[in-house]
């Protein structure tokens, strides 16, 4: 390695590490806040962090070692939550990317499908949960679907517009020489097409998460929605406030995670490499 690479990396390294500091001491800063604020007002139903902390450490982390301390309310609650979720999530993601490739790669698939997308999209996911708990009863298949209907929308359209923004150069290359559709798919147009992909795989995970509470609140007999809403009728607002806050973590947690696959997946662009 020469010195300006050798130096270029400890800059980067430093930039990094301090960027992540002060994301940190600012997140730190405002839990401070929140404390002294909530100490002061002394209001029931704003509990201070400490006192929510310790509520969640009891309500998931207090059971016996058989289950590695973990409580009956994380396999009750917590673990169907994500599995719905992230299911209802995957099943988007494989029928966005492959309806917007097709659609993508047609000239007049959109001018016949557009309106009717522009109409569904329109309609807000949660007042279809009724709806689909006719169709599916009160279960997962409801909750799977409100999830599924909200969270296809911005991975298709996203893929359609990536599919579209192949370069004419590369097209007529492939034509010239003959390439196999499969190979033009998945080795020209799928790579050129994932940056807008990510973007709408971004927000379909957002959606998932706010849609998976959403049809909890209405229609489950579990869950982080179900239990949040049994603790605010109950008056437990230490507990409600312990679940509205492991929907904050999950949500960055999520995010985290693919912004990490993202990072790795097109690791390969000279902007983004660029930018190490």
């Amino acid at each position: 390695m020469t010195t300006d690479s050798a130096v270029r990396l400890r800059t980067r390294a430093g930039r990094g590490v301090s960027g992540f500091a002060r994301n940190w001491l600012l997140f730190l800063g405002a839990v401070v806040l929140w404390e002294l604020a909530t100490r002061l007002a002394g209001n029931l139903f704003f509990p201070p962090p400490t006192e929510i902390l310790g509520n969640a450490a009891q309500l998931w982390f207090s059971g016996p070692v058989s289950q590695l301390f973990l409580t009956d309310s994380v396999f009750e609650h917590i673990l169907p939550s994500l599995g719905r979720v992230l299911g209802g999530w995957a099943i988007s993601v494989v029928l966005g990317v492959a309806l917007g490739t097709a659609l993508g790669r047609s000239r007049t698939g959109m001018d016949y499908v557009g309106p009717l997308f522009a109409f569904f999209r329109a309609i807000p996911p949660p007042t279809l949960a009724p709806a689909f708990m006719v169709i599916f009863h009160i279960g997962p298949g409801m909750q799977i679907a409100t999830i599924i209907f909200g969270a296809l929308w911005p991975i298709l359209l996203n893929t359609v517009d990536g599919v579209r923004s192949v370069d004419k150069v590369k097209l007529e290359t492939a034509r010239s020489f003959r390439t196999p559709k499969s190979y033009w798919i998945t080795l020209v147009v799928l790579p050129t097409a994932l940056p807008k992909i990510f973007a709408g795989l971004r927000l379909s995970l957002s959606i998932s998460l706010i849609l998976m509470v959403v049809s909890e609140l209405v229609g489950a007999l579990n869950g982080i929605g179900y239990a949040l809403i049994s603790a605010q009728r109950q008056f437990d607002f230490p507990t409600m406030w312990s679940w509205i806050v492991l929907l904050g973590v999950l949500g960055f947690g999520l995010n985290s995670l693919l912004l990490l696959v993202e990072h790795r997946v097109l690791g390969w662009q000279p902007a983004r490499n660029g930018r190490k």
